[in-house]
C-alpha cells in the first residue's frame, strides 16, 4: 500500500516560510482534500509532494523511500500530479494529449502498442470526451480541458494522484462526478491527495481533511471529525455551519459582522 510522509517539511521565498515545518503521514485508501485561504500554502506543498521542487528543510518519503531518491520515470508511473489551471500548449489531438499519460509505460520507440489501445479508449469515453476525441486540444473549452488533464492523469493507473484544484472550471455535473470518481480511486486502495476550494464537496467526499494557515498544519485527521466551524474559522476567517453527513453534508459560510 502506497505511503507518502512529510517530516518538517519547509519551504522558504524571499525569507518568509510558505510552508512551515509541515508534517503527516498518508496511506493509500485516503482521499485528503488540502484546505486553506488563497496563499495558505497549498500548491507549494502538492509540488513538493510531486517531487517537483525539492524543500529548503524537512524530508518526503514515497513508501520509506527519500522521494529524491526514487527514479524519475519509476515516480512518473506511480504518482501523476494535475498543476492547476493547466494548459494545452499544441493543438495536438484530444486523444493525444490523454495519451501522453501513458509515456512513462511506452517503449522508447514506435507508437502506442495494441495491448493500450483498450485504455485510452476508456479514458476518453470515461471522461465524457468521445466528441472531442480528435479536436485539437487547444480549442477545448475549460472544462473539456480540465477532464482531458484528468483522463491523461489517471490513464496510467497511478497508486498516488495529487491534483491542485481538479474540479475546478468543471460544471456541477462534471464537478460531482470527478469527486465520485476519486473517492472511488481511494476505495481501491490508491491515494488522493487534491487541494479544494469547495468545502461542501470536500465534506461529502473525501475520508481526510488536511488545513493550511500561512502555511503552518492546522488540522489532519478524518474528515467528519476535522471539518468543524471553528476550523474553519481559524483557517478562513468565517463563521460556518456544517451540517448533514456523507453525501448529504453541507458547508454555509458567512463572513463575521463588522467588529463582531
Amino acid at each position: 500500500m502506497t505511503r507518502l510522509a512529510a517530516e518538517k517539511v519547509t519551504v522558504r521565498r524571499g525569507g518568509r516560510a510558505i510552508v512551515d515545518a509541515v508534517s503527516f503521514d498518508l496511506e493509500g485508501g485516503a482521499f485528503v482534500a488540502l484546505v486553506g485561504a488563497n496563499g495558505a500554502g497549498k500548491s507549494t506543498l502538492l509540488s513538493v509532494l510531486a517531487g517537483l521542487i525539492a524543500p529548503d528543510a524537512g524530508s518526503v518519503r514515497l513508501d520509506d523511500a527519500p522521494l529524491e531518491g526514487v527514479d524519475g520515470r519509476e515516480l512518473a508511473r506511480r504518482r501523476a500530479y494535475l498543476p492547476q489551471n493547466p494548459r494545452a500548449e499544441w493543438p495536438i489531438a484530444t486523444e493525444r494529449l490523454v495519451t501522453l499519460g501513458l509515456t512513462p509505460h511506452l517503449p522508447a520507440f514506435g507508437g502506442l502498442p495494441g495491448g493500450l489501445e483498450p485504455r485510452l479508449t476508456r479514458a476518453i469515453e470515461g471522461w465524457d470526451l468521445t466528441a472531442q476525441r480528435l479536436q485539437p486540444a487547444t480549442t477545448l473549452s475549460g472544462g473539456e480541458l480540465a477532464r482531458a488533464m484528468l483522463a491523461r492523469a489517471l490513464i496510467g493507473e497511478p497508486q498516488l494522484l495529487i491534483a491542485d484544484e481538479p474540479i475546478s472550471g468543471l460544471d456541477p455535473w462534471h464537478a460531482l462526478d470527478t469527486m465520485g470518481r476519486l473517492k472511488a480511486l481511494a476505495a481501491e486502495g490508491r491515494l488522493v491527495v487534491a487541494a479544494m476550494h469547495d468545502l461542501t464537496l470536500a465534506a461529502r467526499f473525501s475520508t481526510h481533511l488536511m488545513a493550511l494557515r500561512d502555511g503552518r498544519l492546522l488540522a489532519f485527521g478524518a474528515t467528519a471529525a476535522t471539518l468543524t466551524p471553528d476550523l474553519l474559522r481559524a483557517a478562513f476567517d468565517v463563521e460556518a455551519t456544517v451540517s448533514g453527513a456523507g453525501e448529504q453534508a453541507y458547508v454555509d459560510c458567512v463572513r463575521p459582522a463588522a467588529g463582531g
